[in-house]
């Protein structure tokens, strides 16, 4: 009987009765409890959120910035009010917290009440960021915190994004207020370049000018030199004259201490002789004529007078008999007759001989009696004339000391400013040089100037000077520059849809399992009839491969009508799936017929690790490195990546990667399941004794 037959026996057993029609109805709708109850438990779980209850604080007091009220915990809250994100639920922040402890909602988000304190202390000296305060409770849910995190890290993306515009705006009308001080500045620069331009001419001319003042001071070095020697001489010369005035007053005071009692006692005397002298003199002047004619005649006369007198003399008093009291008298008389006779005898004589001389005489006499004249008539005034010629040298003393003192300090000034002439001479030699480093640097100070004036231009060309629009345009890109630009090549409808490659081939498998619990792995009829351990392979392959097609068309059917999977190659997955159905029922055969009760455990174990490196859940990498060792040598690794292209899209490879992948596995299993076959076809006292039976 042939393999086909044979199927077809094995499975007309299950319409003999009711429980194995039960059994058969069963064993079909088995794996709509893995697939479809499984995904549609959470096929979009993410759509529901809104039916969850989280906690929803708003402490927040608002605060004021630039004269703006910033109220960022009431605009945060009506913005998750609207979203309906989750079923918010404002409450206080105890009531708050004892929910999350006790289960009342699975988190809270609390704004806290410095939130916008810290958010407009951006414009501020101390900015402080802002903190969005969220507590979870995994005893509650895990995954429910998972999604929370990514929910709220948008909230927060969203706060700040807001709190970046504001900042931003500030920045932007900072640079259109920077882009007007710059051009002022340039301006002022241009000013600026005018002045120094200006500037270095005049240093220049102050250079020139500096340079004939060092000529000048030279000049004025070398006369002052020459004045301070002038000068010494000067003091030497005063000092002289001063100590001879010195003198002199001595002298003056000295003769008037002496004289000037006297003049003032014989005042009258003097003025009387002196006019006495005046008046001789005159009547001596007037009477020359007359004393040339006479003075012959007086000398004689004269002579006679004496010699008679000297006679009488002798007579009475030269050899008395008694002595003449008189003698004495006589004596003086006598002397002075001679005398006279001699003075006689001198004028005759002088008049005799000096004749010529007579008219000098009267010249003199005549200056003589006017100079005695004028005494005479000074006379009376002559203490004050000495008191006053006392006080005329005194004062002459006392300037001529002035002077010497002076002398002596224009010597010294001379001499500190010659020495200043030098030091100035110097000095302004210094200053020439300076002012023409001046000039040199002045000269760079305007080129510079002038590259300052057209590096402020140029870079008031450079800042931005944007208006409201532009402002707004660019604040909204600086304040979330990089925008997430996502696109799903394939995208998967809903989370359902996501992991339906994950479900289905586990439900498939789990029908083989549960399949060959009813059917035997090798066909009883064959086994005894001695067929060929290809056709008992094969007639216990075929029925479970036809139980497989009706669960996967059942599956299918019920996915896309009842729960709303929808495939990019509907008639490719389900084809693709018979194919699956086709290789588990073999390997469950395998694994069956080898091992027989043992067998349903290794078919168990065998899921379990298919289910944990196959990748449905997350990638196999991020599993431990076991999983990802024997990822690669499990057919469930296949069926999961190409299940993904066939329902939600993209290149077909992995498909047809997987169906070579299959065939080979359920052509190994046959195989093997023939040699088993082959090997049962032998009676052992394992077979008749078995160690475990189930």
């Amino acid at each position: 009987m042939r393999s086909p037959k044979l199927a077809a026996l094995e499975l007309r057993r299950f319409g003999r009765g009711k429980l194995p029609r039960a059994a058969l109805v069963a064993l079909l709708l088995l794996p709509l409890l893995y697939g479809a109850l499984y995904l549609w438990s959470f096929w979009d779980p993410y759509g529901r959120l809104d039916r969850i209850p989280v906690a929803l604080v708003n402490d927040d007091k608002g605060a004021t910035a630039d004269g703006k009220r910033i109220t960022a915990g009431d605009d945060i809250t009506e913005g998750l009010l609207d979203s309906e994100v989750f079923d918010w639920r404002r409450v206080s922040a105890e009531q708050a917290r004892a929910g999350v402890e006790d289960g009342t909602y699975y988190l809270s988000l609390t704004m806290p009440a410095d939130l916008s304190k810290r958010i407009a202390s951006s414009s501020g000296d101390s900015p402080e960021t802002g903190a969005l305060q969220v507590r979870t409770n995994d005893a509650n849910n895990y995954i429910v915190g998972q999604i929370s995190r990514t929910v709220f890290s948008e909230v927060r993306t969203a706060a700040s994004t807001k709190a970046s515009r504001s900042f931003l705006d500030k920045i932007f009308v900072s640079f259109s207020d920077i882009h007007g001080a710059t051009a002022k500045a340039a301006d002022g620069a241009d000013d600026l370049k005018g002045g120094i331009g200006k500037a270095e001419k005049g240093s220049k001319a102050l250079a020139d000018g500096l340079k004939d003042a060092e000529n000048g001071s030279g000049e004025l070095s070398e006369g002052l030199q020459k004045l301070d020697t002038g000068s010494g001489d000067l003091q030497t010369g005063s000092r002289k004259v001063a100590d001879g005035t010195q003198a002199l007053a001595d002298k003056v005071n000295a003769l008037a201490g002496r004289a000037g009692p006297f003049l003032k006692d014989n005042e009258k005397a003097i003025g009387d002789t002196a006019q006495l002298v005046a008046d001789s003199a005159e009547v001596v002047r007037g009477n020359l004529d007359t004393l040339v004619k006479a003075a012959p005649t007086a000398a004689k006369g004269a002579h006679t007078a004496s010699d008679a007198l000297a006679a009488v003399y002798r007579a009475r008093c030269e050899n008395p008999v008694l002595p003449d009291p008189a003698c004495a008298d006589l004596k003086k008389a006598k002397e002075n007759a001679a005398d006279v006779a001699t003075v006689a005898d001198d004028l005759n004589t002088l008049i005799a001989d000096q004749d010529g001389d007579l008219k000098t005489m009267r010249t003199r006499l005549a200056t003589l009696q006017q100079q005695a004249q004028a005494l005479a008539d000074r006379a009376p005034h002559l203490s004050e004339d000495l008191d006053d010629a006392v006080t005329r040298v005194n004062a002459l003393n006392t300037g001529a000391r002035k002077v010497a003192a002076g002398a002596k300090e224009l010597h010294s000034g001379l001499g500190t400013a010659n020495t200043g002439a030098g030091d100035l001479n110097e000095g302004v030699g210094r200053l020439k040089t300076g002012a023409e480093d001046l000039n040199g640097g002045m000269f760079k100070l305007s080129d510079g100037s002038g590259r300052l004036a057209d590096g402020l231009h140029d870079g008031a060309e450079q800042i931005p000077d944007y208006d409201e629009q532009e402002r707004d345009a660019r604040t909204a890109v600086m304040a979330d520059p990089v925008q997430l630009a996502s696109k799903d090549l394939h995208r998967a409808a809903n989370y359902g849809t996501g992991f339906a490659p994950y479900f289905i081939p586990l439900s498939l498998w789990v029908g083989a399992m549960v399949a060959y619990m009813l059917i035997p792995p090798m066909n009883r009829r064959a086994l005894a009839a001695g067929a060929s351990a290809w056709r008992i392979a094969l007639a216990g392959w075929l029925p479970v491969v036809a139980v497989g097609v009706l669960q996967t068309t059942a599956l299918m059917a019920v996915l896309h009508w009842a729960i709303g999977l929808e495939m990019a190659h509907a008639a490719g997955t389900v084809g693709f799936l018979f194919l699956v159905a086709a290789c588990f029922a073999a390997l469950v055969q395998w694994l069956n017929a080898r091992f027989g009760a043992a067998g349903r455990i290794l078919v168990l174990a065998l899921l379990m690790l298919q289910l944990t490196s196959a990748g449905g859940t997350y990638p196999v990498q991020t599993s431990p490195g076991f999983f990802n060792a024997i990822h690669p040598y499990l057919p469930m690794s296949y069926v999961v990546e190409a299940l993904r292209r066939l329902i939600t899209g993209g290149g077909l490879e992995p498909v047809w990667h997987a169906c070579v992948v299959l065939v080979a596995f359920t052509a190994g299993a046959l195989a093997l399941t023939a040699l088993s076959a082959r090997r049962r076809q032998v009676w052992t006292l394992d077979r008749l004794h078995p160690e475990l039976s189930l």
